[in-house]
């Protein structure tokens, strides 16, 4: 990337921090944008600026080990970003802000899980990690997030979102903070007076019994037995047979391993698979890499927010979808009971 480039992303941080500050998702000289200029290297905002009123000579060159290229001091929560470049080669944009609502929400819980199907998309659960320093003094808990979902919570912090591009990072911080928000005044409504915060809900007796139930046999990711395993669960599951017919999801939806072009395409007709072929000509394909395979069929992510956060890739028409989504989530369910090594 030449010097042009760079200073065109410095523009584009600089753009980015002005509609955090002007969505009130930044105040004063909290918060950090950074962008990757290539393998080694990305441009990172520096200590005390404000978001609302950078300028490109607010953010400095620097290589991801944390060597700075340009006279300037760096943001302290270099070590944040550089790690999670380090550790997520696609990653092209990091944002860490302190919103408001968010941080109020996490002071009370560990988790959110939005209700609107809008949030629930985006952002699935989100989770908060531990945070005892000022700034990131171990990025572990953070990385460890990131790889199920593009955005986390720093306990007692803010918020850090990864992504694509800037803009996706921003569309991640402005829903999460949205959800939080509706979540609060849903609370106002309620006439369930008992009703636990959403992320200190208790387990009951009966659910403690089962969660000592044996667990269940686990696969060879995309092996044929997990494939079979899958076909009878679905073709099984009444719930599904309802909502098959009901929605008359008829498609072909195809599965694809990323690393060896692997491919299961599951031909439905009325929410019943009819057939499986190894073709990826599908109406409907969801291609992934290993790990990310791993995480949905180990219910660790949501094939729903993995594709809208690209972590996971839909060939297809959303939209279309879209209308069979209640068969598809209780596909997706079906998917978590054929758990993998």
């Amino acid at each position: 990337m030449n010097d042009e480039q760079i200073n065109n992303l410095k523009t584009d941080i600089v753009a980015i921090g002005r509609v955090l500050w002007e969505k009130d998702l930044a105040s004063g000289f909290n918060g950090n944008i950074s962008a990757r200029v290539d393998a080694e290297r990305i441009v990172l905002t520096g200590h005390g600026t404000c978001l609302g009123l950078l300028q490109e000579k607010d953010i400095l060159l620097m290589n991801i080990s944390g060597e700075l290229l340009e006279d300037g001091r760096v943001s302290t929560e270099k070590l944040l970003h550089t790690e999670i470049y380090k550790n997520f080669p696609d990653a092209k944009a990091v944002i860490h802000t302190h919103t408001t609502y968010t941080n109020a929400y996490f002071l009370e819980n560990d988790l959110l899980s939005p209700r609107v199907f809008e949030s629930k998309f985006y952002l699935g659960d989100v989770k908060a990690v531990p945070q005892n320093t000022p700034a990131v003094t171990d990025a572990t808990p953070v990385i460890g997030q990131l790889k199920t979902n593009n955005i986390t919570v720093l306990k007692n912090h803010g918020v850090v979102a990864m992504g694509k591009n800037l803009f996706d990072c921003f569309v991640l911080i402005q829903c999460l903070e949205e959800a939080v928000k509706v979540d609060a005044i849903s609370r106002l409504y309620t006439k369930d007076e008992g009703r636990l915060p959403v992320g200190k809900a208790g387990k009951t007796k009966d659910d403690k019994k089962e969660a000592k139930v044996s667990k269940p046999r686990k696969y060879k990711l995309f092996s044929k037995e997990q494939i079979n395993e899958i076909v009878r669960l679905v073709n099984d599951d009444k719930t599904l047979k309802e909502l098959g017919e009901k929605t008359n999801m008829t498609m072909d939806l195809a599965v694809k391993l990323n690393e060896t072009g692997q491919t299961y395409n599951f031909q439905f007709e009325k929410g019943r698979i009819a057939k499986v072929n190894n073709s990826d000509g599908a109406e409907f394909l969801i291609s992934a890499p290993e790990s990310v395979w791993r995480a949905v069929f180990n219910r660790e992510i949501d094939p729903f927010v993995a594709t809208t956060q690209k972590k996971m890739n839909l060939r297809g028409d959303f939209a279309k979808i879209s209308k069979w989504y209640a068969p598809c989530s209780r596909i997706f369910e079906l998917w978590t009971e054929v758990p993998v090594e």
